[in-house]
C-alpha cells in the first residue's frame, strides 16, 4: 500500500510506468505494509533508485571482477588504497564518483566479498539517480568494507518474505564448511522475475543458489541452505529529502566494524554495529 500526504493511491496514479519501474510500483503498492511518503516526488525517487540498483547488479554481473575474500581484495591504485583489513579507501586525490564508476567500468582490477558488492552498487545506483555534483559532495572519504555505509545512506534490516526489485536478502548456509568459510551466506539483489544477482555467483534463481550453497557445506550437515527472511534496504524517503535539500552539512560517520567474517548479512553487521554504541563494548 502506498500513501502520499496522508492519502492512499491507485495504479492509475502513476500510468505512465514501463518495465521494472512498473513492476517495482506495483509490488510497492500491492504490500500489505503502508510505504509512506511526503510527496510524489520521493516516491519517484525510490522507483528510479531501486531501478538503478538492479541495473548497476546487472552491469556487475556482466564484468570480471572476482569475488574474493577481504585478505585477497584487490583494486585499482589509481583510485583506491587497500587496506590491512581487505577494505577499499579512497584516495584523497580523486572523485568519489570516478572511483565508484571504474570499479564496473575496469572490473578486471577488482577483487571482492559479497557485502562489499551490496554497498559499491548502491553507491553506483545513487551516483546514477542523483549525478556526480550531488554524489561527490555527500558521499567524500568513502570505505568500503563489508556493510560497513556512510552515515547519510541510513541503511535498514527488515524481516519479510514478500521483496522488491532493488531489495537485497539473504541465503542462509548454517552448515558452512569451515575451510570455506566465504560460503557462510550470500547476500543477492532482487532482480525481479524469480531472479537474483550474487556477486561470485551471477544471476540466478533461487533454486541454483541454495543448491551451490548446499554443496559447499561440511560434510557432516544437516542443514540446508535456504533463503533467509531478512531483506536490506537503504531509507529511500531520508534519501529523496537529504538530496532534495541540498544542503551539505557535517555529519557524524559510523565507526568500521572489523569483523573479518566474508559474506555476512546487513542484520549481523548492524548487530555488531549497535553493540558498539552501547556502554563498556
Amino acid at each position: 500500500m502506498i500513501v502520499i500526504n496522508g492519502e492512499s493511491i491507485t495504479e492509475s496514479t502513476l500510468s505512465n510506468l514501463e518495465g521494472l519501474e512498473k513492476t517495482i510500483f506495483q509490488r510497492l503498492l500491492n504490500d500489505s505494509e503502508v510505504y509512506s511518503y511526503d510527496s510524489m516526488e520521493e516516491l519517484r525517487f525510490e522507483i528510479a533508485l531501486r531501478n538503478n540498483i538492479v541495473a548497476s547488479a546487472a552491469l556487475m554481473a556482466q564484468g570480471e571482477a572476482r569475488f574474493e575474500t577481504f585478505a585477497g581484495s584487490q583494486g585499482n591504485p589509481a583510485y583506491w588504497n587497500i587496506t590491512e583489513t581487505g577494505g577499499f579507501l579512497l584516495r584523497e586525490d580523486v572523485n568519489p564518483s570516478d572511483a565508484i564508476t571504474d570499479i564496473l567500468e575496469n572490473s578486471q582490477f577488482y577483487a571482492y566479498e559479497c557485502a562489499t558488492a551490496i554497498l559499491i552498487l548502491y553507491y553506483h545506483a545513487i551516483l546514477n539517480t542523483i549525478g556526480p555534483k550531488l554524489f561527490n559532495e555527500y558521499f567524500q572519504d568513502l570505505l568500503l568494507y563489508s556493510w560497513h555505509f556512510d552515515s547519510d545512506l541510513v541503511m535498514q534490516s527488515v524481516y519479510t518474505y514478500y521483496t522488491i526489485p532493488g531489495d537485497v536478502v539473504y541465503f542462509k548456509n548454517p552448515d558452512f564448511n569451515p575451510l570455506t568459510y566465504w560460503w557462510r551466506g550470500e547476500n543477492a539483489v532482487v532482480m525481479g522475475d524469480d531472479l537474483y544477482f550474487g556477486h561470485g555467483l551471477g544471476i540466478k534463481d533461487e533454486a541454483y543458489i541454495i543448491e551451490f550453497l548446499n554443496g559447499t557445506r561440511k560434510l557432516d550437515a544437516t542443514k540446508p541452505a535456504y533463503l533467509s527472511d531478512y531483506v536490506a534496504r537503504p531509507s529511500f524517503t531520508h534519501l529523496a529529502k537529504l538530496f532534495s535539500q541540498q544542503n551539505r552539512r557535517t555529519k557524524h560517520q559510523h565507526p568500521v566494524i572489523i569483523h573479518r567474517k566474508n559474506s555476512i548479512s546487513l542484520d549481523r553487521y548492524l548487530f555488531y554495529l549497535y553493540r558498539s554504541y552501547l556502554p563498556n563494548q
